[in-house]
């Protein structure tokens, strides 16, 4: 790196020529250069105007040399508003820092002073993985904190040697203490995460996000040149805006840009320079600059049949990937190929220059690689019809990140431009389709101008029942919901790129009203995406032989069909969303004939050579069988299924033939096909192909809708377990695969299945390579056990996930795998789920879910951790013996709930009122408890209408507290229902020697102290175990699919509710039963009282029954074929206690009608104040005998009365100072 090569100083010699005659600029190349930072100020930091985009994974690498052994900073970048450093790096003495989201990760490592060094970070939000380098070697690796964000925050400050603070004005501040004091000698980022043996190969290419350029950097110090530095590489892209003028005879004007270009740029490069391949635009009459000649303003549009064109007084913009040979300085290259560009040359009858500012010459570490087109298969269609092919820009691998007005100029008028968006949004109201309104309103805002498409919307709703603390302030628990979308922007009047991020940020962001319904997005991330185009094609199919030209992302390309010749056929390149490449979507045939049928399947046979061909018949001919049918017949089903045994038996399957076929696979899984005769050999077909398939890399994964199988090669040294994830967005969209190099025992996020190995594993690997393979089915069609046991009880609950070892049986390990898999039907408190696994050898080889060798453990009602000894498929399957209810069910339980509360609540109000207003009503103690009951029952009943109103406040205190006031209320109502039953007790079976001082007061402080002193302590203890229970768990208690505040903690939920409520329930039973046997025994004692009749032992039963709240002992028994009567009995009666107190306590009770009919009452229903009931309300202890048995036998407790009394005699009134 020291010498330069003969090659650069020729380059040299031949720039100082070219640039006496030349109007060039100077370069801004920053190789071969230095930063020097001596303790003087010297600041540089990014332009402003340069974008760091949100990225979910990167590489950075910088050069640097320290001189003086201090405390050093050698970079920082802070997210726009952020305080903390996203990602940094720095050191004092023997230790290393390295700085990410805020998190200080020190390490080990003293950079020597005088000696330069290259230090690189690589991080993967993914994989939650960091990864230090030191020229070149790994020094550390670390996993990140799962709580710390997956994508860096985009639209930073950064700066070099020194950090840094931003004012309120959106300076940039440099902070003192910690600067270096050295020089930086290059420094880069990239938007992935590189591997050592790529950092080591690509050490002179320059980043796509951040480069050493001088248009990225503001500085108050210049760069000094180094000779040391020079960096001599190879490889180079150069990117520029071509202009072609006629000279004075056009000639034919009809010719290739490419060819042009090709013959322009090889007679004025030296043939030390070679054109490895070129990329043009369509040339068009709208430049950057133009002559007056070319000063016509019209955009020409995207054709796919106009190639060779017109190029007379046009421009085109060009990207040409070079090869310098031999490799020569970059700086040197950068000021040189530049140079010859601005200059004017003639090429045949056209002169060509190209315009200077739109130059820019990038050292690369590849360039991309040329596919060739398949083989073809000999079919009845023998005859191939082609179209010309026209030229696209492939796309730079970077981004354009300088915010110049260049910047905006170069893609101005370039190709249609493309966009990525993610978002997070929220809704608030309960619209039907709310993912429609959503994607209306998107459409809406960005298509309003007709500039722009938006392409591939995707939305998600985000699924969870606990959210953060932070959030609870702000989230609505009725109606508010959050969703996640992602889609693309396609923009068509190739508008400068900060303009077009700018509007689809604004358009976004703002607040969207649209009567009850509110979305408001909180997160929007944007990034300009250059895809591909798609490459010319051969495809063999159906219809014949087709070869389809390259055409641009989202165009569709058109040709004429096989037979009949009249029609034309139709093929999308399409943008995937997944990606954000480009590929060829599958060809829209449905107008042309077909030549192949699936009885012809047996007459092909399948070669090494033609099985991605037989494949594609293969897929043509299920596409068309089912787009005219839901079903493949029985034989159309075993020909595909064989013909596809025979590929994956005769040739080596590539991963590109395999993602075929998992499609057709799928494509047959998702129909109404009834696979389970052919389910074991289809298994069995994927198994053989994952274990045999050919690829290079570590790993490869090949997806479909509702299918995945991903492949790794692991090496038997230093094997730390293995983790594979799957995320389904939807069943219509191909399934998202992650794999992580390390076990992992926690689910990766925003997975849906998670399988993880352990290292333990690394015993059954026979060979120093092992294949390693999982499998994902997202439909249960493989997998029906035809067990009638099984069938009537269990139902499957998640997707399927599978690991295998080269067909080895694994069995029998220490260290369990695990699998993580999320519910389709979220668990309620009372459901049954079990992990099982898939056996091959159960129902005669047909196979069968079994459980053994695997434990269960409930992470949520959303996912279920399964624990296993073995390697095989995986589910978790749900309880259905336990009938959930239904729907139409649950809305009437709703309505009798909200009902009867409300009839209740009116009632214990009148009957509140009454014994109130009338105080010789409250005389005795039995209507005073009957008070203090009825008071809880109301505030109870009222908490529980109210409560969904509380919860649309969007509240986290006021949910808090309206749970713990429901909470209350219910402890409350149970404890009098006990305190009525101890009563009770004491006054029909210890009648005699009972004196209890301050009764009543004593009563009260049990029966409002202790659900108070519960309900202290569960808010002391976690008051968040109060607060909205979701949907699915109300449903469960309720009957009501509205949010609810209530108790979301099921431990206190048991103790503090079953267990308290149960125990008074027994308490209040045995008490039934010993009052129901005094009763009788009194009556026994007494003849006279036999002659009554049966009527007042029923309703003194009910009254009982009502007043300490048996019936509430219902929801025990709410399981098994009776559990819907049950819940109605349950509802019904419970709901409507307060009326029942109102009925047996007041319509039903003389004394109370006749103080109604005192006071209320006129004319001749009007009662004297003078009455013997009047007079009887005062007699002493000489009928309490009589008076108990009767009063037991007409209104139960309410007559219970002198309890104190009973043996001395006395007068009641000596006890009512409670």
């Amino acid at each position: 790196m020291d010498s330069r090569s003969p090659l650069t100083v020729c380059l040299y010699i031949q720039l100082s020529v070219v640039l006496l005659g030349s109007t060039a600029s100077a370069t801004t190349s920053l190789w071969g250069k230095k930063v020097q930072f001596s303790g003087r100020p010297c600041t540089w930091q990014l332009q402003p105007g340069v974008v760091v985009p949100s990225l979910e994974e990167l590489s950075v690498c910088l050069l640097l040399r320290r001189n003086v052994a201090t405390e050093w900073t050698g970079f920082v970048y802070k997210a726009r508003g952020g305080k903390r450093i996203e990602l940094g790096l720095g050191g004092s003495g023997p230790q290393l820092t390295v700085w990410l989201f805020g998190e200080k990760k020190p390490l080990v490592w003293e950079l020597k002073v005088k000696e330069w060094y290259s230090v690189c970070l690589t991080w993967s939000g993914r994989a939650r993985r960091l990864r230090t380098y030191i020229n070149g070697t790994l020094l550390h690796e670390a996993p990140v904190n799962p709580d710390l964000p997956q994508q860096l925050g985009p639209n930073g400050t950064l700066t070099l040697g020194v950090s840094h603070n931003v004012n309120t004005n959106g300076e940039v501040q440099p902070e003192s203490g910690n600067n270096l004091l050295g020089e930086i000698g290059l420094f880069r980022i990239w938007s992935r995460e590189w591997s050592a043996e790529e950092l080591r190969k690509q050490s002179c290419a320059d980043g796509d996000v951040v480069r050493w350029d001088q248009r990225q950097w503001k500085h108050k110090c210049p760069p000094v040149p180094d000779n040391s530095l020079n960096c001599a590489w190879s490889l180079f892209k150069i990117q520029m805006w071509t202009y072609i003028v006629h000279a004075a005879e056009p000639g034919n004007c009809v010719v290739s840009p490419e060819g042009v270009t090709r013959g322009w740029l090889e007679s004025i490069f030296p043939h030390t320079i070679s054109v490895h391949d070129i990329s043009v635009s369509s040339p068009s009459r709208s430049c950057p600059v133009v002559n007056d000649s070319a000063a016509l303003h019209v955009r020409q549009p995207q054709g796919s049949t106009a190639s060779p064109v017109s190029l007379c007084d046009k421009c085109f913009r060009c990207e040409v990937n070079v090869n310098v040979n031999p490799a020569a300085n970059v700086e040197a290259v950068q000021a040189y190929i530049p140079a010859l560009l601005s200059l004017t040359s003639s090429y045949s009858f056209l002169n060509l220059s190209a315009d200077p500012n739109s130059i820019m010459v990038l050292p690369v570490e590849s360039f991309p690689v040329v596919t060739e087109p398949p083989t073809a298969v000999t079919t009845t269609a023998s005859t191939s019809e082609t179209v010309p092919t026209q030229g696209r820009p492939a796309g730079p691998a970077n981004v354009s990140t300088t915010g110049d007005p260049s910047d905006c100029n170069l893609s101005a008028f370039g190709p249609d431009t493309f966009f990525r968006v993610n978002m997070t949004l929220q809704m608030i109201g309960g619209p039907t389709n709310p993912k429609v309104i959503i994607k209306k309103w998107v459409k809406e805002s960005l298509e309003v101008n007709g500039t722009m498409i938006v392409l591939n919307l995707v939305i998600k709703e985000k699924v969870g029942r606990n959210m953060d603390q932070e959030n609870k302030l702000t989230i609505s628990y009725q109606r508010q919901k959050q969703y996640y979308g992602a889609f693309h922007v396609q923009e068509y009047k190739i508008n400068c790129v900060a303009e077009i991020i700018t509007f689809i940020n604004s358009a976004l962001t703002s607040k969207h009203e649209n009567g009850s319904v509110i979305i408001e997005a909180v997160d929007v991330a944007i990034k300009q995406i250059l895809p591909e185009n798609c490459l010319e094609e051969t495809r063999v199919t159906i219809y014949g032989e087709y070869i389809w030209p390259e055409a641009f992302p989202q165009e569709q390309q058109e040709m004429g069909c096989r037979k009949p010749q009249s029609k034309r056929a139709h093929r999308l390149c399409k943008l995937d969303i997944e990606t954000d490449m480009t590929s060829w979507a599958r060809p829209d045939m449905k107008n042309c004939k077909q030549l192949v049928t699936m009885s012809d399947l047996f007459n092909i046979t399948v070669t090494t050579d033609n099985a991605a061909e037989v494949v594609d018949i293969v897929q043509d001919l299920v596409d068309v069988q089912l787009s005219n049918s839901s079903v493949l017949s029985s034989f159309e089903l075993d020909s595909v299924v064989g013909k596809l045994n025979e590929v994956v038996d005769i040739s080596v399957i590539k991963p590109a033939v395999g993602a075929d076929i998992v499609t057709v696979i799928a494509v047959i899984l998702l129909s109404e096909t009834n696979v389970t005769p052919v389910a074991t050999t289809v298994l069995k077909l994927t198994d053989r192909m994952a274990n045999n398939m050919y690829f290079s890399g570590k790993s490869v994964s090949v997806t479909a809708p509702s299918l995945a199988l991903s492949m790794v090669n692991v090496a038997a040294d230093g094997f730390k377990g293995l983790t594979f994830g799957v995320s389904s967005v939807s069943s219509l969209l191909d399934l998202k695969t992650f794999v992580n190099w390390n076990f992992v025992s926690e689910p990766l996020p925003d997975t849906d299945a998670t399988i993880s190995l352990p290292s333990e594993l690394n015993n059954c690997f026979t060979r120093n390579t092992t294949r390693v393979q999982f499998q994902f089915h997202g439909t249960p069609e493989l997998f029906q056990d035809t067990t009638s046991a099984t069938q009537s009880r269990w139902t499957l609950n998640s997707y399927i996930v599978s690991a295998s070892i080269n067909d080895t049986d694994v069995s029998h390990l220490s260290d369990r795998v695990v699998v993580t898999l999320s519910h389709h039907k979220p668990k309620l408190p009372e459901d049954r789920v079990q992990c099982m696994f898939w056996d091959f050898r159960k129902n005669g080889g047909l196979g069968g879910w079994n459980g053994s060798g695997c434990e269960t453990r409930s992470i949520s009602p959303h996912q279920t951790s399964c624990l296993c000894d073995h390697l095989t498929n995986f589910a978790v399957l749900l309880d259905v013996s336990r009938t959930p209810i239904s729907e139409a069910n649950s809305y009437i339980l709703t309505l009798i709930s909200y009902l009867g509360c409300g009839i209740s609540s009116i009632f214990l109000g009148i009957t509140l009122l009454t014994y109130l207003v009338f105080e010789k009503l409250r005389r005795d103690y039995p209507s005073k408890i009957l008070i203090n009951l009825s008071a809880a029952l109301l505030g109870l009943s009222m908490l529980f209408l109210l409560d969904s109103w509380f919860s649309s406040f969007s509240s986290y205190g006021l949910c808090i507290a309206t749970a713990a006031t429901l909470h209350y209320f219910l402890l409350a109502s149970f404890t009098w229902m006990g305190l009525e039953a101890v009563n009770m007790y004491l006054a029909l079976v210890k009648v005699f020697n009972i004196y209890v001082p301050s009764y009543i007061l004593k009563f009260c402080a049990v029966g409002w102290g202790i659900p108070l002193v519960i309900v202290g302590l569960v808010l002391a203890i976690d008051k968040d175990a109060y607060g909205n229970v979701a949907a699915e768990q109300a449903s469960s208690t309720h009957q009501s699919t509205d949010p609810f505040c209530w108790l979301q903690d099921d431990v206190v939920f048991y103790v503090t509710v079953v267990a308290f409520v149960l125990l008074i329930l027994l308490g209040n039973i045995s008490v039934f039963v010993v009052v129901l046997i005094q009763i009788r025994q009194m009556r026994a004692n007494k003849p006279s009282a036999n002659s009554v009749g049966s009527l007042p032992d029923l309703r003194a039963v009910a009254s009982l029954t009502v007043l300490l709240g048996l019936t509430w002992s219902m929801g025990f028994f709410s399981f098994g074929p009776g559990r819907v009567v049950m819940m109605y009995l349950f509802s019904i009666l419970n709901t409507l206690q307060g009326f029942f107190i109102f009925l047996f306590h007041c319509v039903m009770k003389e004394n109370v009608r006749k103080q109604w009919r005192i006071h209320l009452c006129c004319g001749r229903f009007r009662l004297s104040d003078y009455s013997d009931w009047s007079r009887s309300a005062t007699v002493g202890g000489g009928r309490k005998k009589n008076n108990l048995i009767n009063s037991v036998a007409s209104d139960n407790t309410s007559s219970i009365r002198k309890v104190s009394d009973s043996s001395t005699g006395s007068a009641p009134q000596h006890h009512q100072g409670a």
